[in-house]
């Protein structure tokens, strides 16, 4: 089982562990209160740093529940952070935008991240056709 070094850089949220069992993700926590009015953005901080093995990347996400908690959402949609971000005070963020007045405690769990490995170097080739039939369009499920 590969290790990641982790640092953390608040005392006051619990220690990064696999949701509950059921789940390769793992969550992250907010690691201060966070107050937002409508429509403020804040990078909310998560309480940690880590050391990411070579050739590999964290994607963190928000939690299904996010939205439905916090009214708030991930501006960029997925964080992509890769190990080149691995210094004692590189901490982790989740950028948010808030949809409704909110407020976030220490601790209370906003987002999760997973580890993947870097996607493999491709070459592109040009072609006149893929030699397939079309499914039939953007959004199709391939039924006429």
């Amino acid at each position: 089982m590969p290790q990641i070094r982790i640092k953390y850089l608040s005392d006051k949220i619990e220690k990064l562990t696999y949701i509950g069992g059921k789940s390769d993700w793992i969550d992250l926590r907010a690691a201060e209160d966070i107050v937002m009015k409508a429509g403020e953005f804040k990078l909310i901080p998560l309480g940690i740093a880590m050391e990411l093995p070579r050739g590999y990347e964290a994607h963190v996400v928000p939690r299904s529940s996010t939205y439905k908690n916090f009214g708030i959402i991930q501006t960029n949609h997925m964080g992509v952070i890769d190990e080149t971000y691995c210094g004692d005070n590189d901490q982790w963020f989740m950028a948010a935008y808030a949809l409704r007045d909110t407020e976030i405690h220490v601790n209370d769990r906003i987002c999760q991240f997973r580890i993947m490995e870097h996607q493999p170097a491709i070459q592109f080739e040009e072609v006149e056709t893929l030699g397939h039939e079309d499914r039939g369009g953007h959004g199709s499920t391939g039924r006429k």
